[in-house]
């Protein structure tokens, strides 16, 4: 990963132009992230995909995407299962402890066995928010449950589940979005609560889950720890509290940099959260002249960053071959049954 620069970028349409083959052999983006708009059939999929890990120029290039299961899932049938939201397994998990955590485990490594079958080798998963009855529905369902611990537990299991299957896994939205009053594509949620009561319940599952090789930022305004910059742009939220308070020493992408929540210059912004303490920025629109601004204020990785992003890559490894992954699917099926 010699040479790669501080971002991750999304590519337009699934194929790539002349244009961005080009821009990403120069700008050397750390890894690639895949949305609906890239993916038609398996094939195109595969042929995508082996060209943006070439062009990262190691087998390890991180290819992300977003395959959580219920209302966020990038592949649908028949590239893949659907799978039930968060929730739902959460609700297994409040009637059978044991049972519920083993069905988190197993939507993990289904969901890797799933994206490996295409050279996808990182996962958005698991969102461990903590979410409260007045806040926005763009977390809603996709949140495990409403007690840290239950979240901390399944969050977890799912973590480990994916990195059995060789897929680096991406715990967001540190330090935690469940409390978020407005969706972040579209506008930036405040939180007012005490940070004694977001250290006991939003920051709880990601304290659990510190040792997670990688976390993506809320695009999220603490007014009680910092009531200026969101947590993206925030050298106060990112060292006082997912560094120190929370001990996560993984690595730390940011959210979307071009998401609404945050105001002003992309190159600007992206420099701003590089600054903060972000280890890489997101972009993900594919908009080429969004990207030479987020491109040329990312840095080459280097000392603490360039670490984490090494320690993130070593959680990739080849499509595993020995598990019996039929017997797992039925498994899977037995128990999701319970909360249908």
């Amino acid at each position: 990963m010699s040479g790669s620069k501080a971002w991750i970028a999304a590519p337009a349409a699934r194929r790539l132009s002349a244009d961005e083959r080009r821009f990403f052999a120069d700008e050397r983006p750390w890894g690639f992230i895949l949305f609906a708009r890239n993916v038609s059939e398996a094939s195109q999929i595969e042929d995508l995909v082996a060209e943006l890990i070439d062009l990262g120029g190691r087998d390890t290039t991180p290819i992300f995407i977003d395959q959580e299961g219920g209302r966020i899932q990038r592949l649908r049938p028949p590239l893949a299962p659907e799978y039930p939201p968060a929730a739902s397994i959460g609700r297994v998990y409040a009637s059978d402890p044991a049972a519920g955590q083993r069905l988190a485990w197993l939507q993990g490594r289904l969901l890797a066995d799933d994206l490996m079958a295409f050279g996808i080798n990182a996962d958005c998963v698991p969102c461990v928010d903590v979410p409260t009855m007045d806040a926005h529905s763009v977390i809603g369902d996709r949140a495990y449950a409403t007690n840290p611990e239950a979240v901390a537990t399944l969050g977890g299991a799912a973590a480990d589940g994916l990195i059995a299957g060789g897929v680096l896994p991406v715990m967001k939205h540190i330090p935690g979005h469940g409390r978020g009053n407005a969706d972040s594509h579209l506008a930036l949620p405040v939180v007012t609560t005490p940070r004694d009561e977001l250290s006991r319940t939003d920051f709880a599952p990601f304290r659990s889950l510190q040792t997670l090789p990688a976390a993506m930022t809320a695009h999220i305004l603490y007014s009680a720890i910092d009531p200026v910059h969101p947590a993206t742009l925030s050298a106060t939220v990112i060292e006082s509290v997912i560094r120190d308070e929370i001990g996560f020493d993984g690595l730390l992408m940011s959210d979307d940099i071009s998401m609404k929540a945050l105001a002003g210059d992309l190159a600007e912004l992206s420099a701003r959260a590089l600054d903060a303490g972000c280890d890489v920025v997101l972009h993900c629109n594919g908009d080429f002249d969004e990207m030479r601004k987020i491109a040329g204020a990312a840095r080459p990785l280097s000392g603490d960053a360039q670490r984490r992003a090494e320690a993130a890559e070593s959680a990739i490894s080849a499509r595993a071959t020995n598990d019996d992954m039929p017997a797992f699917r039925a498994e899977y099926d037995a128990l999701v049954s319970v909360s249908a």
